[in-house]
């Protein structure tokens, strides 16, 4: 408890010079969200493995840093050249780069969008168009714990995408968050927002890496709003290095007729933590999730997701498969709520993880809540080690042991991978599968 007691006066007393460096935001709606957030922060706890939902997930090891908000922190000098190492290729795209959960213009690239359409840093849409910003903060998040009032508290930047309604960006959206500092400890807190009009579309990909070895902390929060009958894809790549802290909470609302798909790829990373939550706020909509967690050496993956089916006539489809190795620990809680009123609801929710190793090990806890009578729903949950009688089958065919393994590695992760819709997005995932487990790829 001192520990905790201790980071919070840490980030407390910055605050003062925080507020030093926002150029005369000071008066504007934005600040007031934020003072409000601190207060909240002051009064909440951070999360310890006593409260149920973080029961597994021990963040001590996050709270002995004093990490150290980007305004204060000297800003890496990258290149552009630099930056493609970090890019999904292959396919054109629209482009925003984040240094530190802080926009990078030298560094994006937005080519022509269709007429309405707003693809910028929060940064700026607060300076030309606050009210977007007004009506949908903090309308579908809403502050949980600790690590989310630091994030309003603080919030300097981040991503928003704004289609209005009946248009469609043709070109994914990728979005590079490339975190940490030469000689720093440094603290990313981006802020992102996505507000899809009626019968609208956009693909949005969001990338995390790491840029230095130091230990840093990203801590987003991202709010996406589904009018009618729009389709939104969410892709998020989070490779954050090895001693790196994500922490990351994903709020959707949907309405009628509306389809969201929520693509989760976990690699890197020494405490990782998602909370992905949806609201299926009206008739006929649709929501998907697929996830996949890759963990070797230490790692910690937790993944907590939350269904929410408030009307009838709804489907919820989810699919989040692990590959743990060495001593990485994964965490899976996926909940459905299915409402009183939600009836004719479908849901659908699998979580299945392979251990490569005896010290690996997996704590899954899938959940229905249903309140209803006239719905179709099934949940479970498997673990296991490889196939060992369709190993020894491959092995027979003189195939080598390690190529054996690949095989079976990749058959099993292969509906995750196969569900991700851009055909070179897919196969350059594919690619870091191997790549992370340090297997033979194929």
């Amino acid at each position: 408890m001192a520990n905790n007691e201790n980071i919070k006066d840490w980030y407390i007393s910055n605050f003062k010079s925080f507020e030093e460096k926002l150029n005369g935001q000071s008066q504007s709606f934005f600040h007031k969200f934020r003072k409000d957030a601190l207060i909240k922060f002051s009064e909440l706890e951070f999360p310890t493995t006593k409260n149920e939902e973080w029961k597994y997930t021990n963040i001590n090891p996050i709270l002995k840093h004093n990490f150290n908000h980007a305004f204060n922190s000297v800003k890496p000098v990258i290149t552009n050249e630099e930056i493609q190492k970090y890019l999904f290729s292959g396919f054109e795209f629209h482009l925003l780069v984040f240094i530190n959960g802080i926009y990078s213009e030298e560094l994006s690239d937005i080519n022509e969008l269709p007429e309405g359409v707003i693809v910028d840093s929060l940064n700026n849409v607060l300076k030309s168009n606050p009210e977007l910003i007004q009506e949908h903060l903090s309308k579908y998040s809403k502050v949980d714990n600790s690590f989310n009032a630091l994030n309003s508290a603080f919030s300097a930047d981040g991503y928003v995408v704004y289609v209005p309604d009946g248009k469609i960006i043709e070109k994914p959206l990728q979005i590079l968050f490339l975190n940490g500092a030469e000689n720093d400890e440094v603290l990313s807190l981006p802020r992102n927002i996505i507000i899809a009009g009626n019968n609208s579309q956009v693909k949005v990909i969001t990338t995390f890496y790491g840029y230095k070895k130091n230990t840093y902390l990203t801590n987003a929060v991202n709010e996406i709003f589904a009018g009618e009958n729009s389709i939104v894809d969410l892709y998020k790549i989070q490779n954050e290095n090895s001693g790196a802290f994500h922490i990351d909470k994903t709020d959707v609302y949907q309405l009628k007729h509306s389809v969201f798909s929520h693509y989760n790829f976990a690699f890197g990373g020494k405490i990782v933590r998602n909370d992905i939550n949806s609201v299926l706020g009206d008739e006929f909509t649709e929501t998907n999730y697929f996830g996949m967690y890759l963990g070797n050496e230490k790692q910690h993956i937790d993944n907590h997701t939350f269904i929410d089916h408030a009307k009838p006539n709804c489907v919820s489809n989810e699919l989040y498969k692990g590959i743990l190795d060495d001593d990485s620990h994964g965490v899976f809680n996926g909940k459905i709520w299915v409402r009183p009123d939600a009836q004719k609801t479908n849901a659908y929710q699998s979580n299945k993880t392979i251990l490569l190793s005896k010290n690996a090990k997996i704590d899954t806890k899938p959940q229905l809540e249903i309140y209803a009578d006239d719905v179709k729903c099934s949940h479970g949950a498997t673990i296991g080690r490889l196939d060992e009688q369709a190993y020894f089958y491959i092995l027979s065919r003189g195939i080598s042991p390690e190529f054996a393994k690949s095989m079976l590695i990749r058959a099993f992760a292969n509906d995750v991978v196969e569900s991700v819709k851009i055909d070179e997005l897919r196969e350059q995932l594919n690619h870091m599968i191997f790549e992370h487990l340090h297997r033979v790829e194929i």
